[in-house]
């Protein structure tokens, strides 16, 4: 009887090993066979193309689009949102800079050279907080741009970044279905991709954009801070961090606001419910949970190290699922190279971040560690170092587990 050869029987363990993987409890779960009888479609109805999201994805209109929340798939009516908001915070800039012949408005071609505080590099983003540019603020900057900008250059918390992440759950609506209902399926067709596996080729290219895009920005947010590259002592020595970089402000919103929009979509059911559907909700309010809390309680800086660690990471992870959608033989040295970053990022900088917690916590001034009392904004007590470490061994523990299936693969 005749064998497979070798090369096959490892893509094909390639394959069961990128499917166990979740990335970042994304689910890719491979179809499971039952025993039920299999229905003709009733007379008359259209069959669906495997791998095809033309129709499921079709405007129904736009104003029924908004009523039943489709323009979070539909990504032409979720541009003519965001296009309208812009539309209108250009014409409330317009009537402002009449009315204040002295601001400086975007359309002041010079007004958006503003040293970084660091001295090192200017800020692309500070000057679009209007807060201090106009007598009168523009009222859709609040939902446009991260407000609180200090004198200093800096950012501060504001009860309008609730605002601004509400807002933007409209932009990774259109990001998300612009790429997977407009682009990825044309890419997947040109690559030669199976039917059948277009629909989790485009799931996992949009991951490759989406990481690819925030890990980037995450190394570069990080590169403004005492803690590049992984100098865990400034998670600590200069805490309370109640001032941050722009960057890292407007990067933090948005990886809440892109959360928010992901959980959004099943808690509401606007997408079909996948297999695991309650692990992911669960993920995803736990994610959000986190989010909220580092970012409430001054713990951005290790907030931001550990996202740089996930998402770096889930690059390489949907990058080699998407060789394997295209070619499995070739997925193998990508899957390979991947297992390397993985280990690199997920367990080594995460367990360097966890023993920080473990190791350093001391080092935050004595003046901040003394109570839990959030009305006077104290919120680090010595009991608060264990709120840091567990979840971030939890995580540990769930990669470990991921890590562990991955390299019994490898061994095979």
């Amino acid at each position: 009887m005749a064998t497979r050869p070798d090369n096959r029987r490892r893509s094909s363990s390639i394959t069961q090993a990128l499917r166990r993987v979740p990335l970042n409890q994304q689910g890719d779960k491979p179809l499971t066979p039952t025993n039920e009888e299999v229905k003709p479609l009733p007379a008359g109805k259209p069959r669906r193309k495997a791998g095809s999201s033309s129709f499921s994805y079709a405007s129904k209109g736009f104003w029924n689009d908004i009523k039943t929340g489709r323009w979070m798939l539909v990504p032409a009516s979720s541009f003519k949102i965001l296009a309208a908001e812009f539309a209108l915070w250009a014409a409330i800039e317009v009537m402002l800079t009449r009315l204040d012949t002295t601001s400086k408005t975007p359309f002041n071609p010079l007004s958006f050279i503003r040293s970084h505080p660091s001295g090192h590099h200017w800020n692309p983003f500070s000057y679009l907080n209007l807060d201090a540019q106009h007598t009168y603020p523009n009222p859709m900057s609040y939902f446009l741009f991260p407000q609180g900008l200090l004198p200093n250059g800096m950012a501060r918390k504001s009860w309008a970044d609730f605002v601004f992440v509400a807002q933007h759950i409209i932009t990774w609506s259109f990001v998300r279905q612009f790429w997977c209902v407009l682009i990825l399926p044309v890419i997947a067709k040109a690559l030669r991709v199976k039917r059948s596996k277009i629909m989790r080729f485009t799931e996992q290219g949009y991951a490759i954009v989406y990481f690819g895009i925030m890990g980037t920005i995450g190394v570069y947010v990080m590169k403004g801070l005492p803690t590049y590259w992984y100098q865990t002592e400034h998670f600590w020595l200069e805490y309370p961090h109640k001032s941050m970089t722009y960057e890292l402000k407007a990067y933090y919103l948005l990886q809440a606001a892109y959360w928010v929009q992901q959980l959004l979509l099943l808690v509401a059911r606007i997408e079909k419910p996948r297999k695991d559907f309650k692990e992911l909700v669960a993920h995803h309010i736990v994610t959000l949970w986190l989010i909220g809390w580092s970012y409430t309680i001054y713990l951005t800086h290790i907030g931001n190290a550990i996202y740089v660690t996930m998402d770096v990471s889930d690059i390489f992870l949907a990058l080699a699922k998407c060789t394997n959608y295209v070619n499995e033989t070739a997925s193998i040295p990508v899957f390979a190279f991947f297992v390397l970053v993985w280990t690199y990022f997920r367990h080594y900088l995460n367990i360097k971040i966890l023993w920080s917690v473990y190791s350093q916590f001391h080092l935050i001034p004595a003046s901040e560690r003394q109570v839990f009392d959030p009305l006077n904004d104290k919120w680090m007590p010595p009991w608060m170092k264990w709120q840091i470490f567990t979840p971030i061994l939890l995580l540990q523990f769930i990669n470990l587990f991921w890590y562990f299936l991955i390299l019994r693969i490898l061994a095979r």
